[in-house]
């Protein structure tokens, strides 16, 4: 057997639960996943063919980008028609089918919802934009400018410059927090709210088993209209205007919470719905307990722990996973190392020369984590980030602020499905963006053929997660944290699974008095639970351990 990892195949331990408590969840990014018809854009029926992948990897859920009519200035997030497929992806005939072969492959499916704005071409805008008296005129976030006519705030956009844009039409400003073509929804409106949560019962009605609420703090707005106060100096790098301001008024309203018990209340309708609510900014822990909070609100929240770190440690998971014990009326994490916001992780923590044995660490240490993970596409090969030249940039943030933020582009580019140069088995035209040269090395059908490979390892650990209560449902403790080494224990009724791991490049001394008698589950970079008295864990050494108890 290859000493780069192990991993026991024993028989399923769990029994019946929600399906989404403890779930796998697999991003899919419609336009970079799979093309079906050549014009270099990933679609729904490119999905639906490589869904037999997603099913082989062990998950329990996929989660689709947003693939609704846009005219894509923000690639799916500015919404022109919620109840419509943008033509690029296809049809709603063509949704209908994804969903019907997750279905027939045991996947359910969550679907992005963005509710805080839509695009300045939805019909909802068009109509409220005309004047001040029209049906629609407070479904957007409107407001008079000051007496010298600058913007009634000083709110500044996340991706740079005044959340305001000035209207001749009604003579006045209406709000955006993102990209000026992306209008604020006046989410305190009574009419608003029911016409939201009919868009979620159309795609509760086709079949679609969960939402991920997009920017979900972003959905109300101060009524009387004040002023952020200006940030504290905390250390961090500023380079945006948004980053020099506390955001207090244009986002994190205590109503919203209101809103999310009317979901909760629509999603219990039909059954076991999964709800998640992306929640990122100053407040984003004290938002996300709220949001999820007992019975009455979301399942789950998002979190961005992990996906903006520039390093991986012991003590930083220590914290990060500390923010979520297992006690009566905390909400449930879901948590994600990358994701089509995010850069790729292994180009975040690791040397380049380390990526191969870093990456199998990360999937272990991924799959032990409590609450539900999402594996962003690509991930589970070892994709990196690439770096896409300013000329073939498409991230309208990245080339707003260049060079100094980091093109989101870079973790969004296609799937390598073949060994074969330019394309690598994604599309028959010319891709939207490059694969990139390293990354098609790490093509499927390569790693597929390779039983040591790390497609094969997150397969088998992902699996392993599935079927052993302690890893998917039990609590989650942390015995020992230092610079370098991490031991966990996870704990269900039936089960005591132990986690040792090494994040160094150098072997470190086994913590003296935490190994006791059990049996190894899974084993990578040649750690090995023989020498747990006296012996060293290799470098990026990591194994799990089922405790006799």
């Amino acid at each position: 057997m290859n000493t780069s990892a192990s991993v026991s195949s024993a028989a399923p331990k769990t029994g019946a639960v929600p399906w989404w408590r403890g779930a796998a969840i697999y991003q899919i990014y419609p336009r970079s996943f799979c093309d079906s018809n050549g014009d270099g854009i990933g679609d729904l029926p490119g999905i639906t063919s490589r869904l037999d992948h997603v099913a082989r990897l062990g998950v329990d859920a996929i989660w689709v980008s947003p693939f609704f009519t846009s005219p894509m200035k923000d690639f799916g997030y500015d919404v022109a028609d919620y109840c419509g497929v943008d033509p690029i992806f296809g049809t709603l005939a063509d949704f209908d089918a994804m969903v019907a072969r997750a279905h027939e492959l045991g996947l359910k499916v969550t679907i992005d919802q963005v509710y805080a704005h839509t695009s300045d071409l939805h019909p909802w805008f068009a109509e409220s934009r005309q004047d001040r008296t029209n049906p629609k005129a407070d479904w957007y976030v409107w407001a008079d400018p000051k007496p010298d006519g600058s913007p009634p705030t000083n709110w500044q956009s996340v991706f740079g410059g005044p959340a305001w844009t000035w209207d001749a039409r009604r003579r006045q400003y209406f709000l955006h927090n993102f990209l000026s073509c992306q209008p604020q929804m006046n989410a305190h409106n009574p009419q608003v709210q029911d016409a939201l949560l009919g868009v979620m019962r159309f795609w509760l009605d086709r079949g679609v088993d969960g939402f991920r609420l997009d920017a979900l703090n972003f959905l109300m707005h101060d009524a009387e209209m004040r002023d952020n106060p200006p940030a504290p100096d905390d250390g961090r790098r500023k380079t945006r205007p948004f980053d020099f301001q506390l955001k207090i008024f244009n986002q994190s309203h205590p109503d919203i919470v209101k809103f999310i018990q009317r979901v909760r209340n629509l999603c219990d309708e039909y059954g076991a719905v999964f709800t998640v609510a992306e929640v990122g900014g100053d407040l984003a822990e004290t938002e996300m307990k709220a949001y999820t909070a007992g019975e009455e609100h979301l399942n789950s929240a998002y979190g961005f722990d992990f996906l903006y770190a520039d390093k991986l440690t012991p003590k930083f998971i220590a914290q990060a996973v500390a923010h979520w014990p297992d006690v009566p009326g905390l909400g449930w994490p879901t948590w994600a190392f990358e994701n089509h916001d995010a850069p790729r992780a292994l180009s975040r923590w690791c040397a380049p020369e380390h990526r191969e044995a870093f990456g199998r660490l990360k999937a272990m240490l991924f799959a032990s984590l409590r609450g539900n993970i999402i594996v962003y596409q690509g991930e589970e090969l070892g994709l990196t980030q690439v770096d896409i030249p300013f000329e073939q940039l498409q991230d309208p943030e990245a080339i707003a602020n260049w060079p100094l933020t980091l093109s989101r582009d870079g973790a969004r580019t296609p799937m390598p499905w073949v060994v074969q140069s330019g394309e690598g088995g994604f599309t028959m035209g010319v891709p939207w963006l490059p694969v990139g040269e390293d990354n098609l090395a790490r093509a499927v059908d390569r790693q597929e053929a390779d039983p040591h490979s790390l497609l094969n390892l997150t397969t088998a650990l992902l699996r392993l997660r599935r079927d052993n209560p302690a890893l998917r449902l039990g609590t989650f403790d942390v015995l020992y944290a230092d610079e370098y080494i991490l031991v966990i224990r996870r704990v269900s009724a039936q089960q005591s699974i132990a986690g040792y791991f090494n994040l160094s490049p150098e072997p470190r001394d086994w913590p003296q008095g935490l190994t006791g008698e059990g049996e190894q589950l899974a084993s990578v970079n040649g750690a090995s639970f023989t020498d747990a008295h006296g012996g060293q864990i290799p470098p990026f050494g990591a194994l799990l351990i089922e405790e006799r108890i």
